[in-house]
């Protein structure tokens, strides 16, 4: 039955390799491995219970960038390799040799990149078992051209060469340091797999926004705010948020800080300018009478029926408070001269005679009131007189200056 183990060389970079179980390996034991064309060295650092997937091939990435020969092809990531035998005396005698070979071709492809001006930082040298392939790890901002770079390194080395970008987590990993808590670096001792991680996670721990306290050694937001975050969520289930207003056994007041880890809140009373710090099962949360949902009319509820209170006297004044009522309106017809405020009776609008039509619009209302207009002394034949052009009887053309208007 077959075995699948992680492997970790000397430069930091790890891969899947699989072994039959008659060559008892464990964890800790050193081992060559049979990869593409080349014979490689590491250490068994984990075993898989389960075979993991065999991944395809990748496409081309700018941090996972490989060339061997000036030819540029992508790497196969979790690809699962054979593991030849386990590392006798002699393997680990050449291992050796090999890491002080690997140091001194890091010296000199260090010497060509300053002559050739790339911008590029060397982290480290890796050579195979067998000195096939040497393998050199860099980061940088963006892509660099490193094309004239391999072949210079071929033609002093005389073998296959693999430079590899990564990025400043990777460099960060492989090359270890101590973080703000005092403690080794996480993805230095456990944690392999970088996640993606945003500001809101530490919005969400209560964590001050200084690049300084969210950021860790290499610059970007610290690892343990993903693998933390979880556990900060259900911290603050049982929290009260910053700003509500509770209820303590000194007073009432608002919540100014709290502590997840501890469960402790920081409350400043209303009555004093005082602190006082409780832990979160000794408070209540006070929520006001118009933030509370209000129920139906009837269900014992003191805010809907101070509001369907509020209603009735709204509809029905006191008599002190009623307003003053207009008097009647002079000249109106009977059943008109009511108070204001007082509905119209049914008997109070007059009716309307038989055979009578109600006007349609308010100008033939007008028109019926308004009395007959008197005949024109021209004979009232104002079409002819527009046809002999003069209103006046005169010759087209002649007609009276208009009258001036008065100020």
């Amino acid at each position: 039955m077959d075995i699948v183990y992680g492997i970790m060389l000397d430069n930091g970079s790890g891969y899947n390799a699989r072994c039959d179980s008659s060559l008892g390996l464990h964890v800790g034991d050193f081992c060559v491995i049979r990869k593409d064309f080349y014979l490689d060295y590491g250490q068994i650092v984990k075993q898989f219970d389960a075979p993991p997937p065999e991944s395809t091939p990748a496409a081309p990435v700018e941090d996972d960038q490989r060339e061997s020969g000036g030819t540029v092809f992508s790497a196969k990531k979790n690809e699962i390799y054979s593991i030849q035998r386990k590392a006798t005396v002699v393997d680990q005698g050449k291992a050796h040799e090999n890491q002080m070979r690997a140091k001194t071709a890091l010296r000199i492809t260090g010497q060509y990149v300053e002559r050739l001006g790339l911008p590029m930082k060397l982290i480290n040298a890796h050579y195979s078992y067998d000195g096939k392939l040497i393998t050199v790890q860099f980061s940088a901002e963006g892509r660099v051209d490193f094309r004239e770079l391999v072949k210079l390194l071929s033609q002093e080395f005389n073998t296959h060469i693999e430079l590899r970008q990564i990025g400043v987590r990777d460099e960060t990993a492989i090359l270890g340091g101590i973080a703000n808590c005092g403690r080794p670096l996480c993805c230095c001792q456990f944690l392999k797999d970088f996640a993606s991680i945003n500001v809101k996670m530490a919005k969400e721990q209560d964590l001050s926004l200084t690049p300084s306290t969210i950021s860790g050694i290499c610059g970007r937001l610290k690892c343990c705010l993903k693998y933390e975050h979880e556990g900060y969520l259900e911290l603050e289930k049982t929290m009260p948020r910053r700003g509500e207003l509770c209820e303590c056994k000194d007073g009432r007041g608002r919540v100014i800080d709290r502590n997840l880890l501890t469960q402790k809140v920081t409350i400043q009373l209303d009555d004093s300018t005082h602190t006082v710090v409780c832990s979160a099962s000794e408070v209540s949360v006070v929520y006001l009478d118009k933030y509370k949902v209000r129920g139906g009319a009837g269900q014992g509820d003191p805010a809907r029926q101070e509001q369907s209170g509020a209603g009735d006297a709204k509809q029905q004044p006191a008599e002190g408070n009623a307003p003053q009522q207009r008097p009647a309106r002079q000249g109106a017809p009977d059943g008109q001269n009511r108070p204001h405020g007082q509905p119209r009776k049914q008997g109070d609008r007059p009716q309307r005679p038989a055979g009578e039509q109600r006007p349609q619009n308010r100008q033939q209302q007008n028109s019926q009131n308004r009395p007959p207009r008197p005949p024109r002394q021209d004979g009232g034949n104002r079409e002819g007189n527009r046809e002999g052009g003069n209103r006046e009887g005169g010759k087209p053309g002649n007609r009276p200056p208009r009258r001036p208007q008065q100020s």
